[in-house]
């Protein structure tokens, strides 16, 4: 496969990574504050099934891809802009983990409450703060990631 094609698919690969992060984030926010059981608990559902069909996809495919671009240009693995993404997507990830296991408890919390006709537990909101602060670092650290992707130097790149 080609340098560009490889590089197309990397950038379509995050464009849906961040889409999928940032619209789960949104909407999951927005049931949140609706404070409506049934609400809470369709988004949560939703917020979790697009993780598993996006989101942890695209987190897979995205080092592949980099490494697969980095090894056709030839270029170091110890180059510093590449160093300091792959340290973030570090980053990204040891916060991303625990956000899909706060998720898929709302999801369940809210479903139960639900299923009970009870209001949200107190535990759901705990884990509701917590998937922020954790999604909070984690988004930084992605866009941070795409600065340096961009505006990176690549000696002998076309495109």
């Amino acid at each position: 496969m080609s340098y560009s094609a490889i590089k197309t698919l990397h950038i379509l690969s995050m464009v849906l990574l961040f889409g999928t992060g940032f619209g789960s984030a949104f909407y999951k926010w927005m049931a949140d504050r609706s404070g409506r059981v049934e609400t809470i608990a369709t988004t949560n559902r939703h917020v979790v099934l697009a993780d598993w069909l996006f989101t942890t996809p695209t987190i897979l495919f995205q080092p592949i891809s980099g490494l697969w671009m980095l090894s056709q240009l030839q270029l170091p693995l110890a180059t510093n802009w590449v160093l300091v993404s792959l340290a973030l997507y570090v980053l990204a990830g040891c916060c991303w983990l625990p956000v899909v296991w706060l998720q898929i408890r709302m999801r369940d919390l809210a479903t139960q409450a639900l299923r009970l006709g009870h209001p949200l537990p107190q535990r759901y909101w705990q884990y509701a703060r917590y998937w922020f602060y954790l999604g909070l670092p984690a988004f930084l650290a992605m866009v941070m990631v795409v600065v340096l992707m961009v505006g990176k130097h690549v000696p002998g790149a076309n495109g």
